[in-house]
């Protein structure tokens, strides 16, 4: 078994001038609602991640921790588009009406935005704990664009592995496979995504130590609650995906009907931790004491933000729209 991707590259030969091999039984063996499935909850994500995108960049003042959502908003919609394509390819495939072909680059893309989704929800929890373990710090000496900085680098990062992984595994379109580097590469991306489960865990586990058996109680907020359910979301659901792809895709004793399915179930997977992240902020932002308050989108995201005590936060929120009602020529009264 080449250990590429079993169900998107099993071997490296070219067909309609890409290098890609439509793994049949794969189809065969895989329910077609899954597939159906995983097309509907793509496409809702990618609307939810497509307003999360044009708030952020246009509508929303960014800081430290929305710099991050804009950068892992971009990824999930990456990750969702991909996942359109593949499974919109698979149904089409299976009633037999028009079949296309990805090309095989498609997948780098799809590792890639996973990758970077994978960093962002690391750094958005350390970034929180940081502010919450050393506040004086994180306020007064915080470099202004660091958030920015670390984007980039994550950005950056992200692509070298996926180009490296890529080069010598065959997902790039180039007639070239190396199994020894592709193997090599793979366990070190499976160390990686080690590393940030571990960061992960470690930075959500010490925030609620810090906030909840802390000597001076914490005021839980609104930003606390989003990331927390957004890390724990990943770790269910998107974590599995990793897993699969640099660590069981290599153990060539196990079944290929059995990775067809761990496959199809880990981007399921995936594809509703892309899908969840838009509908926690409009959800945490729409909660007010235990109830859900009918608001504009901007300001349900602005509300899931909001890293201030609840009394707080909403005379700012107040604030912000009187302001925005003064400037757009509005009455007040």
């Amino acid at each position: 078994m080449d250990p590429t991707t079993p169900a998107w590259s099993t071997d490296n030969t070219t067909m309609n001038e890409t290098y890609y091999t439509r793994n049949l039984p794969c189809i065969d063996s895989i329910p077609i609602i899954l597939n159906i499935l995983k097309a509907g909850i793509a496409m809702v994500g990618l609307a939810g991640n497509a307003i999360v995108l044009w708030l952020l960049s246009f509508h929303i003042q960014r800081n430290a921790i929305s710099v991050y959502v804009l950068s892992l908003a971009g990824a999930d919609f990456l990750s969702l588009s991909f996942l359109t394509v593949y499974s919109l390819e698979n149904i089409l495939f299976y009633f037999h009406a028009i079949y296309f072909v990805i090309p095989i680059y498609l997948v780098s893309v799809f590792i890639f935005a996973y990758l970077a989704g994978m960093c962002m929800v690391a750094a958005i929890s350390a970034e929180r704990c940081l502010s919450v373990l050393w506040p004086i710090w994180y306020r007064c000496k915080r470099p202004r664009h660091l958030s920015a900085v670390i984007c980039a680098l994550l950005w950056a990062f992200s692509l070298l592995f996926t180009l490296l992984l890529g080069y010598d595994c065959g997902l790039l379109g180039i007639r070239y496979y190396n199994y020894s580097f592709c193997r090599s590469y793979n366990f070190i991306t499976a160390a990686f995504v080690i590393v940030l489960s571990v960061v992960l865990c470690v930075s959500s586990l010490a925030l609620l130590v810090r906030v909840f058996c802390g000597s001076q109680r914490i005021p839980v907020t609104r930003l606390c609650v989003t990331i927390t359910i957004t890390v724990l979301v990943f770790l269910f659901f998107g974590l599995p995906f990793g897993i699969y792809l640099f660590l069981l895709n290599w153990i060539e004793e196990l079944d290929k009907v059995f990775l067809c399915l761990v496959i199809e179930m880990t981007t399921l997977l995936s594809c509703v931790n892309s899908c969840a992240n838009p509908i926690i902020y409009f959800l945490v932002g729409s909660v007010r004491h235990r109830r859900f308050k009918r608001q504009t989108l901007k300001s349900l995201l602005q509300r899931a933000m909001q890293d201030t005590p609840e009394e707080e936060g909403e005379e700012r929120v107040l604030q912000e729209i009187l302001e925005n009602r003064k400037q757009s020529g509005v009455v007040v009264e």
